[in-house]
């Protein structure tokens, strides 16, 4: 079994580090980071991970716009890519879903359930 790889695009570094070190220790997963969209697109081009986990209020560019980026790079373009919003509300989260992502998952949220949500929407195992 192949060990799956993951990038994380999150502006909090806090909050990244908490992700990295969850899906590390809970999953077993390699994960990279970037603090900023435009770091994201640079490390998902060149090191082509399985996921990307995509923080959608992020200062300059944010989750929306780079995603509509990810998707216009042959590159990038299908990459499974998930939205992680503090946008609760089942609507609120259809319009995310509606973009074309695979999937979204609301923060906070613990360690053991996040790996679960991502293997759920990426049909991994887990």
């Amino acid at each position: 079994m192949t060990v799956k790889r993951i990038l994380i695009v999150e502006d909090e570094a806090g909050l990244r580090q908490i992700i990295q070190f969850s899906l590390e220790a809970v999953a077993g997963w390699e994960v990279l980071t970037a603090a900023s969209g435009k770091e994201g697109l640079m490390i998902a081009e060149a090191e082509q991970p399985d996921g990307i986990l995509l923080d959608v209020m992020m200062p300059d560019m944010d989750g929306d716009e780079t995603f509509k980026r990810l998707q216009n790079n042959p590159t990038t373009k299908d990459i499974p890519t998930i939205f992680l919003t503090s946008k609760a509300s089942v609507s609120e989260q259809q319009e995310l879903l509606d973009l074309g992502v695979a999937g979204a998952i609301a923060k906070p949220i613990k360690p053991r359930d996040l790996v679960e949500k991502i293997c759920k929407i990426l049909h991994w195992q887990a």
